[in-house]
């Protein structure tokens, strides 16, 4: 039965090709953007997974909660890891980790370089290895590390080095042109999808700082996980962690009432507020929104293929009406004409997997990740694409089945089939949702545009035209050539400017510190460290309000601070703060300068009141002005300049507009995002559109004919079959407005410096999809007009 019915549907879409074709098209770039979508949230949501004791595997961080001002962070104070393991109970094992860019080199037997390259190393205590239960090719985790001046490299690592695992054990690495590290085991990669992408760990004895006993020093480097005994779960630590906390946090009156939490390793590839090692990280947010997305183009692509099936189903009139006489159940054509949907949606399934195939790279290269989609390497795909398959086949094609094979015979037959107004009013329901989900996508993609262009127009208060972000090293010996370095890239043509510093104004490299002002402790926020040369200011254009710039000398003379520091210090008049000392990790230097506030973040935050100052030995960045005519030119020659004065170190060079760029990368991608589905949905809906007003015409044939004989002009006819979806587009627009404001307010919301959400991008969505809904109506309605009248009354 099943073969007979297949045959059957295959003859009926082949004789309706051109319906057959834009039901496939449309259904296939709908299923193709759902299975893109679904594979990506897959590759999301599978990070740090796979790990034996994943369930039980934390990460502590560091919040800090001031009067009114709030910080977080992924790192820990040194000395915390072993105060837990003695003072915690429920840890099995707890283990430090901290990450840190150096220089290594692999020497060839006459002492040169065979290898010279810069990279990533985390310095790991011996427990990470049994939390994270990663495999050894060479060697064993409580041995490999357990002396000083000893690394592991993972197995890619070892083959880029030295060939092979087996090759790279015994072997030396030269660390930082100082230290020799023996190679005593070889690990297994970690998988693509982690927030621990390490590759070279080295003992932790090795860490310069691993004695520290400093609780109020945090930085992000320095990470803390643990993996927690059976049976013990985050709640039941709360207690002792608040007496940790109490103790080594409170009872010494460290600022900021600094504590420290768990977060479940789960959780830390979609933490936005603390981060990861890794430097990836995605919003639950976003994921719903792409989730959202995809629901929106499968409901649009359904409600077309309803349209469409409907559409033609008076052509099907007769062919019911000659089998429900022949002896056909209702049950058996509701099945028949499922088998026409099932088949359409599997044809477009196999589209649809071609068309994401195509578009896989695409994604790569928006989202910068290696995401496969084989259905036979990961079953979770074969089986979406099984439910996708029975989903749309069942949502597409049951109301169709259900209209059509309810036909009265005697009436099919006579070709006087017509469809009642409940029918129709349920058809005007999806017609209305399926614009409404149009007009939300047009207004959002409006919205992130108008975001995105006020972004990257606003002035941030410094100037970022043709200023590039060289590294330095900060050994002694390096800091002994600054000056000359300074002197000759100078005379380089194309370079004005230069300056000793650690970071371009906008940075999310923050460095902050509690501070005492005038002879008392502040207690209401922290300020960010800022240090810098006295060129940086002409570097970057940062303006003087009052006072001077600090002197040029490679000691602190002087704190340059912003606006947003006198705001939050209640001080009205910038020259009232001149000459006030301030006191600064225990030094007290007066303020001899006022700069006018400059975004020291992205847009989604606040500026911070912060301090700029000098400290020679703590700069590791140069800031190069130069002329943009002779861009090219010049960056070569200060490699060249870079290379001979530093040729222990590697050249590396950004400009600070790419880097500030990055700040918005989620944003620019969901705007490319809505572009393209909301070209895909808006398309989609036009062609279902396309497909009901032929509906309508075919069911208005004769009256179209007899309005005609009775002397109605044809613009007169365009307009009566017009009025009906003009008025249900605009109907969707009535009930988009509200739903696509608040999603804009609340995306929104997460910038602190925004556009004010004005009237244009409904106004914009209103136009475009009233013009469209003309345009593509009107071709319809004005065949239907000028038919001839004789071919639809001549058997009346």
């Amino acid at each position: 039965m099943f073969k007979l019915n297949l045959k059957i549907a295959w003859r009926n879409l082949w004789k309706n090709k051109g319906y057959t074709f834009i039901n496939i098209f449309g259904l296939s770039v709908a299923m193709a953007s759902c299975i893109l979508i679904f594979i990506f949230i897959r590759y999301q949501l599978s990070f740090d997974q796979g790990y034996k004791n994943q369930d039980r595997i934390y990460r502590f961080t560091t919040d800090w909660k001031y009067t009114s001002f709030e910080d977080y962070s992924q790192g820990v104070p040194i000395p915390f890891a072993a105060a837990a393991r003695n003072e915690l109970p429920g840890l099995e094992k707890t283990a430090m980790i901290v990450r840190s860019n150096v220089i290594l080199q692999i020497k060839n037997k006459n002492g040169t370089d065979r290898i010279k390259t810069q990279e990533r190393i985390y310095y790991a205590e011996n427990d990470f290895f049994d939390i994270f239960n990663i495999g050894w090719l060479a060697g064993t985790s409580a041995t490999a590390l357990s002396e000083p001046n000893t690394a592991a490299l993972s197995e890619t690592m070892a083959k880029n080095f030295f060939g092979t695992a087996e090759n790279a054990v015994g072997k030396v690495i030269l660390l930082e042109n100082s230290v020799n590290l023996k190679v005593t085991g070889v690990f297994n990669d970690m998988s693509a999808n982690t927030s621990l992408p390490v590759k070279i760990i080295v003992s932790y004895q090795n860490f310069s700082a691993r004695n520290s006993k400093n609780w109020n020093a945090v930085s992000a480097q320095i990470e803390c996980y643990t993996l927690l005994k059976n049976g013990v779960t985050p709640t039941g630590l709360e207690g002792p962690l608040r007496l940790f906390n109490k103790k080594y946090y409170w009872d010494r009156k460290i600022e900021g009432k600094q504590t420290n939490s768990l977060q479940a390793l789960k959780d830390i590839h979609f933490s936005e507020r603390y981060g990861n090692f890794a430097d990836l990280y995605i919003t639950k947010k976003e994921i719903y929104g792409l989730a959202v997305i995809g629901v929106f183009l499968m409901i649009t692509a359904c409600i077309n293929f309803i349209n469409l099936a409907t559409a033609q189903s008076i052509n099907r009139a007769k062919e019911v009406g000659v089998r429900k006489v022949m002896g056909s159940k209702r049950k058996q054509l509701i099945v028949q004409f499922l088998t026409e949907t099932f088949t359409i949606t599997l044809i477009a399934l196999i589209i649809a997997c071609i068309l994401a195939e195509l578009g896989l790279p695409q994604l790569e290269a928006l989202f910068k990740a290696r995401i496969s989609f084989s259905s036979f390497q990961d079953p979770v795909i074969f089986i979406f694409l099984i439910a996708l398959v029975l989903l749309i086949s069942l949502l597409a094609g049951f109301y169709p089945a259900l209209i059509i094979s309810g036909f009265s015979p005697a009436l099919a037959i006579k070709n006087k089939i017509t469809v009642n107004s409940g029918n129709m009013s349920l058809r005007k329901i999806l017609i209305v949702i399926q614009f409404s989900i149009t007009i939300i996508l047009i207004i959002g993609t409006a919205v992130i545009l108008q975001q995105m262009d006020y972004v990257h127009k606003k002035p941030l208060g410094f100037n970022t035209e043709a200023t590039a972000m060289l590294n330095v090293p900060a050994d002694s010996l390096s800091q002994t050539r600054y000056n000359t370095f300074k002197e000759r890239a100078l005379q380089i043509e194309g370079v004005q400017l230069l300056s000793y510093c650690q970071q371009p104004p906008l940075s999310g490299d923050v460095s902050s510190t509690t501070f005492g002002f005038n002879g008392r402790k502040n207690i209401d926020f922290e300020l960010r460290k800022y240090i810098a040369d006295a060129d940086y200011f002409k570097v970057f254009d940062l303006k003087l309000i009052a006072g001077k710039i600090f002197l040029k000398s490679d000691t602190n003379s002087g704190y340059v601070v912003n606006e947003t520091f006198l705001k939050k210090m209640y001080i009205n008049n910038p020259q009232d703060a001149i000459g006030k000392i301030l006191l600064l990790g225990g030094k007290k230097i007066p303020v001899v300068g006022v700069v006018k506030d400059f975004n020291d973040k992205s847009l989604k935050e606040s500026i911070s009141p912060l301090a700029i100052f000098p400290q020679k030995g703590d700069y590791y960045k140069i800031a190069i002005k130069m002329d943009r005519n002779q861009l090219v030119p010049a960056m070569h020659k200060m490699e060249a300049l870079w290379n001979s004065t530093f040729p222990n170190g590697i050249y590396t060079a950004e400009f600070v507009h790419d880097d500030i760029n990055r700040y918005y990368e989620s944003e620019l991608i969901m705007g490319i995002l809505f572009r393209v589905f909301a070209g895909i949905i808006i398309f989609i809906s036009f062609v279902g559109l396309f497909g009901l007003i032929s509906f309508v015409a075919k069911q208005r044939t004769k009256e179209v004919a007899i309005r005609k004989v009775l002397g109605a002009s044809t613009l007169e006819l365009v307009k009566m079959l017009n009025s009906s979806f003009l008025l249900l587009v605009f109907i969707a627009n009535l009930v988009a407005w509200p739903l696509a404001y608040l999603l804009a307010s609340k995306w929104l919301s997460g910038f602190v410096y925004r556009i004010n959400l004005s009237v244009w991008p409904f106004v914009l969505a209103f136009l475009v999809s009233m013009l469209i809904t003309l345009i593509t109506v009107s071709i319809r309605s004005y065949k239907a007009a000028v038919a001839n009248t004789i071919d639809a009354l001549k058997y009346e």
